[in-house]
């Protein structure tokens, strides 16, 4: 059995070369930012454990609950295309599993048309949303108040990722589609 960056590469020569340095570049891309996301956890752990100290021993503090959510989102939407890019998000797969790896190329770049188009109004209105809240200083409605930019520009990076890795997933799914199609096909 090969090795999973042997597979990955013999799939990628199925495109040309610019598709393939793209799928390169965003998937090393979206890795670390996913490597570094799956750290935030330890952030959020931080900040509640400090949450629940003050709150016992001290003054509580106004900002723990909603830096704790602020936390949360970015670990989510920044994990969200490292977890596209590891195939590990949930999949409802009764029929799907059943099916030969060209069947299943050819439903997921069609289905991944679907998600773009989804990714792209998505993207649009974050990019709508972030320029009002740096334009007019947008603040929480907490007694906090912290300002909404600097989360609101985390989620249109995260948005943007993701857009790129369905991007290269799509690619993908099209190259194994094509390496599929040279292979002969077994008669039963």
């Amino acid at each position: 059995m090969q090795s999973t960056e042997v597979q990955e590469k013999e799939i990628l020569d199925y495109l040309p070369a610019p598709f393939a340095v793209f799928v390169r570049v965003v998937e090393k891309v979206n890795y670390r930012v996913g490597r570094f996301a799956m750290y935030l956890i330890f952030a959020i752990l931080g900040v509640l454990i400090y949450s629940s100290i003050t709150k016992t021993f001290f003054l509580p503090a106004l900002w723990t609950l909603e830096m704790a959510q602020f936390l949360m989102v970015a670990y989510y939407m920044l994990g969200g295309p490292y977890s596209m890019q590891l195939g590990s998000h949930v999949r409802m797969d009764l029929v799907y599993g059943n099916w030969s790896l060209k069947t299943k190329s050819i439903v997921d770049a069609f289905t991944a048309i679907f998600l773009l188009v989804y990714l792209g109004v998505l993207f649009y209105g974050a990019i709508s949303s972030t320029s009002y809240a740096l334009e007019y200083g947008e603040r929480s409605y907490s007694s906090w108040r912290p300002y909404m930019a600097p989360i609101k520009l985390v989620m249109c990076l995260s948005i943007l990722l993701m857009l790129l890795q369905a991007v290269a997933v799509f690619l993908k799914d099209i190259a194994t589609w094509r390496q599929q199609s040279d292979k002969p096909e077994v008669q039963a």
